[in-house]
């Protein structure tokens, strides 16, 4: 049933711009009958900017790109080893009653990714106020370990997405206030002794994702 699908599209390493351009292009030509999609990509390094986001939040961008967006949110950074999926998603047949609301897309990606965290034994919350997903305990409680933007357009069609940090070189977070907060640790896999293969950390959050976005 068109309604309940969801394809996943692997794009492999992909410039963020080449990428940004194709979800708006995808979202512009799709109708009734287009199918909801997940993308799963890599970038290159780049810093990226909300819609609402404060430029002087980039401290030092060094030789790394910034390009300016249209989701929500701050500055963030994506770079190799990270899961970034992108939810081209239609929420008008994302409930029974007619439309899945922002708040409730946002916890449900939000579930996606504590979910799979817990598969790897690793304890994720969210804060209040804060999209993304932050350690509940441990050494590194309170570091953010993935982020969340979205544009939701006027018809309920969404693109942009979430990003995982699994196997990271995490110092250009360092350069940047992360999401606008001064200051704020940022955290990978790998550091928390999780050594999983990107795909298999991407395979399992897409089929998360598909999960609690089809069960509705």
């Amino acid at each position: 049933m068109l309604d309940n699908q969801i394809i996943v599209r692997y794009r492999g390493q992909e410039d963020y711009q080449k990428s940004f351009d194709a979800m708006r292009t995808f979202t512009d030509a799709r109708d009734e009958h287009s199918a909801d999609e997940l993308w799963i990509v890599e970038h290159p390094p780049v810093f990226t900017l909300g819609l609402g986001a404060d430029r002087s939040h980039v401290l030092a961008a060094h030789d790394i790109p910034v390009i300016q967006t249209d989701r929500g949110g701050e500055v963030t950074f994506h770079g190799p080893g990270q899961v970034v999926i992108y939810l081209m998603i239609d929420l008008r047949r994302r409930h029974t009653k007619g439309r899945l609301f922002a708040r409730e897309f946002v916890f449900k990606i939000e579930q996606a990714v504590i979910d799979t965290l817990q598969a790897y034994n690793i304890v994720g919350e969210r804060v209040e106020g804060a999209p993304g997903i932050y350690l509940k305990e441990g050494q590194w409680q309170g570091a953010k370990i993935a982020a969340l933007g979205l544009k939701v357009r006027a018809n309920g069609c969404t693109y942009h997405g979430v990003s995982l940090n699994v196997a990271m070189d995490l110092s250009p977070f360092s350069w940047i206030n992360p999401c606008g907060y001064k200051g704020l640790a940022t955290i990978d896999m790998q550091t928390l002794g999780v050594n999983a293969p990107l795909n298999q950390v991407q395979h399992a959050l897409a089929q998360r994702l598909q999960h609690l976005l089809t069960v509705v």
